[in-house]
């Protein structure tokens, strides 16, 4: 599959203009820091040719919205609205999927009845038909001042893809082969704990997405950084590590459990549903964030400022034999296996392939091909801290930048 998210700095309430760098961003391909310098040319959207493109939360509009009022003139209805229209536009002229973030609107069914505002993320098919609409459910500070919690229940659908020809890289057309793929959306806030009074490790959204059997997660960003400006453009192009360690850290159940999802979104699978690749599965994970900053409500505090390093990753498990002690074996303090999750199971080896990373400043386009070799691979490492073991991503391999 060919993955694409767009990673920019929109301004807060100036549509017209953030569809504008989104169209220029994606034609061109450049990446452009934070002070404005462009870092490289990258291959423009219509040479990548993506099954799927991913915007952040809230693309358009911006996201530090600090009342119900202000955010007021930039609301849509699902599938209505700017934010639908350039997403229709888009996937009709890419002939792909496309998920866009968007306030939205929904009116009540009588004058009486107040409407009701949600943080969307809307999903349209290669025809530009809306397929999906996924609201927000667990919500950040800022979210509160305007927006309702949306339904967990509606954060899964399957979405049908034509799987590519990898000889010829182009899409099959005299027999297409259609696939669909678990999904789960989620919208930035989701992936932490409820309101933050939910213990850490209750891994809600990561659960669900264990337990739902998904093969592709796709999360909407908006996420913010404590780093200064400076500091950002110090990095000169690289990831907030520290926010992308945290992000992997929070899907930790993918790693420390068996999935027990059939094939891949690349693969077919057998007739008793395994996968036709030696028990390799992975569960491809979108963080589609943003870059830039934006003005605090209260001009006494500092901007609010994102992590970019948007990236797409995966997490993979492939079946390998048994150490005779018959579980999981651990090398210089990593344990590299899972346990088989029943009895006669052999355990599995989990692994991050990250395909691409952005930088933290950077303004440009992230793009994975599933079936090419990833950038990285990651293992896991445990630290001692605080009188207990704590899991965390560490660098194994590296080929190429980031």
């Amino acid at each position: 599959m060919r993955i694409a998210t767009l990673q920019f700095a929109p301004k807060l309430g100036d549509v017209e203009g953030n569809i504008n760098k989104a169209n220029e961003l994606l034609k061109t391909g450049k990446h452009i820091s934070l002070d404005g310098q462009t870092q490289g040319i990258g291959i423009g959207i219509d040479l990548l040719r993506p099954d799927i493109l991913v915007l952040p939360e809230l693309a358009l509009t911006g996201y530090n919205f600090p009342s119900k009022e202000a955010i007021k003139p930039y609301l849509e209805p699902a599938g209505a609205g700017p934010s639908a229209t350039w997403a229709r536009d888009t996937a009709k002229r890419l002939h792909c999927k496309v998920c866009i973030g968007y306030p939205e609107i929904e009116n009540g069914t009588n004058e009486a009845e107040s409407p009701k505002y949600y943080n969307s993320l809307l999903v349209v098919d290669e025809t530009g038909a809306v397929i999906h609409n996924y609201r927000k459910s667990f919500l950040y500070f800022t979210d509160e001042t305007w927006a309702a919690e949306g339904s967990v229940e509606q954060g899964f659908r399957k979405l049908a893809f034509t799987r590519n020809d990898p000889k010829t890289e182009s899409m099959t057309t005299a027999t297409p082969d259609q696939h669909e793929v678990p999904t789960s959306f989620g919208i930035c806030m989701d992936i932490n704990p409820y309101k933050f009074e939910a213990p850490y490790t209750a891994y809600e959204f990561a659960t669900r997405v264990l337990d739902s059997g998904s093969q592709l997660v796709i999360v909407s960003m908006a996420w913010l950084t404590l780093m200064s400006k400076e500091d950002i453009i110090a990095l000169n192009g690289k990831p907030d590590m520290d926010t992308f360690s945290y992000w992997l850290n929070r899907f930790m159940p993918l790693l420390e459990k068996k999935v027990r999802h059939a094939g891949d979104i690349d693969r077919h699978t057998d007739s008793h549903g395994a996968s036709t690749e030696a028990g390799t599965k992975r569960t491809v994970i979108i963080f589609a964030n943003r870059a830039g900053e934006e003005p605090a409500a209260d001009d006494t505090k500092p901007p609010a400022r994102y992590a970019g390093t948007s990236a797409v990753i995966a997490v993979t498990q492939r079946a390998r034999l048994r150490s005779r002690s018959g579980s999981g074996s651990r090398v210089g303090g990593v344990r590299d296996g899972i346990d088989g999750g029943e009895e006669g199971e052999a355990p599995v080896e989990a692994k991050i392939a990250c395909w691409d990373l952005l930088g933290a400043g950077e303004e440009g386009i992230c793009f994975a091909d599933t079936t090419a070799e990833p950038k990285m691979v990651f293992g896991l490492r445990r630290r001692g801290g605080g009188g207990k073991e704590e899991e965390e991503s560490s660098g194994e391999d590296s080929e190429g930048s980031g």
